[in-house]
């Protein structure tokens, strides 16, 4: 098969929709509220005199923007080498993802809204619906970075900051509700698009196997992220020890696995240290293999760490203060609870939902650099 063959094949297997195009205005109006909502409450943290606060939320959001940055600059150099003066500067103002979000929505643009009121038949191709489709799936992998980096780091952040201070003000439960929502809308924005983009995988098949997935993550993201605040309210220096064991397991796997995601080996390094990071929160499947039994594992641990949280918060009272002891015991049975309820959607998931097809490198005969240009996500995470 050539290479325009294959273009046309995936092209007549994506439709990109006005569904589609609403998904990704709602996207970033979802992203810039996030990051609003954590230079808001930054700002009140500088106000009343809070450096360290202040300075930790800045910090997570600057260093996860330049992760962010870093990747979406070197997938414009290998696709548009020619356009680097202008990228690289935008890149530098932190500006990356909102260009890529002017070509997707502008791109996007013609294929959901041209065909039904021009007759114009370049515009009817479905080569521009695949372009469409892959602009939006960058967007979605950059999305699930930031996820990971900063909005999950952030929400342990606040939700510790307020277990810990006596007061809290309305800028804080903000910022918390709109990490909430970004990690949410990542998750299944980036399932939605990691099928639309691979013909290979079975598309979501209706509103209930979204939803399913969707209280999935929520849950047990959920649950956890409570679990690890409340960790870091019992012992800080213990948190720490957790995350950094629970890093290097995942970077571990990761490097097992043998990904091969980006061209130049630092960039793979950088990658394979982001992916352990996002293993901290939730499992991925790093090469789109089977994994019944890493993913029985993890969750398995998750249980485990869990509940030795949830024991050291019964047995630990004195840690906690009596207006921050109720607090504590809401949010252990909500995240037993959630725990239990998240597992039961994964099951449901895997058991009615998940795609049994996985990809094989060499199902297409061509060149490997025409492969990695045109199917960047089949060697990024998927589920």
């Amino acid at each position: 098969m050539t290479l325009d063959e294959m273009v046309k094949h995936e092209g007549n297997t994506m439709n990109f929709t006005k569904l589609d195009f609403a998904m990704m205005v709602f996207g970033i109006v979802v992203y810039v509220a996030d990051i609003g909502a954590d230079i808001w409450v930054a700002r009140n943290y500088y106000s009343e005199e809070r450096y360290l606060c202040c300075s930790l939320t800045l910090g997570i959001l600057v260093l996860s923007s330049l992760v962010i940055q870093f990747f979406s600059y070197a997938w414009f150099k290998d696709d548009n080498p020619e356009t680097l003066n202008w990228i690289s500067a935008v890149h530098f103002l932190h500006g990356g993802i909102f260009t890529r979000y002017w070509f997707a929505l502008k791109c996007g643009y013609q294929a959901a809204y041209k065909p039904s009121s021009s007759r114009n038949t370049l515009i009817d191709d479905p080569i521009i619906h695949k372009k469409a489709v892959d602009a939006m799936v960058d967007i979605s992998m950059l999305r699930l970075f930031k996820t990971f980096l900063e909005s999950t780091p952030q929400l342990v952040l606040q939700i510790h900051i307020v277990m810990t201070s006596d007061g809290s003000n309305f800028s804080q439960y903000a910022a918390i509700t709109m990490s909430f929502v970004s990690i949410s809308c990542s998750a299944v924005d980036f399932q939605i698009a990691l099928r639309k983009s691979l013909p290979d995988k079975k598309k979501f098949a209706g509103m209930f196997s979204k939803l399913t997935y969707f209280f999935y993550k929520l849950l047990t993201l959920t649950s956890w992220i409570l679990c690890i605040a409340l960790a870091t309210v019992l012992s800080i220096k213990w948190s720490v020890v957790l995350l950094v064991v629970l890093w290097f397991g995942g970077i571990i796997w990761v490097l097992k696995q043998h990904t091969s995601f980006c061209k130049r080996k630092a960039t793979e390094i950088l990658y394979r240290t982001v992916v352990g990071i996002i293993l901290i929160f939730t499992f991925f499947n790093v090469k789109g293999e089977r994994t019944k039994i890493p993913l029985s594992v993890y969750y398995t641990t998750r249980v485990f760490i869990t509940i030795v949280i949830v024991c050291a918060c019964m047995f630990c009272k004195s840690c906690f203060n009596e207006k921050t002891h109720l607090l504590v015991l809401i949010i252990v049975i909500f995240s037993l609870v959630a725990l239990v309820l998240g597992l039961i959607c994964l099951i449901i998931y895997y058991r009615f939902f998940h795609p049994s097809i996985y990809y094989s490198p060499d199902v297409v005969d061509r060149p490997e650099d025409e492969t990695e240009e045109t199917c960047r996500i089949r060697q990024f995470l998927m589920q």
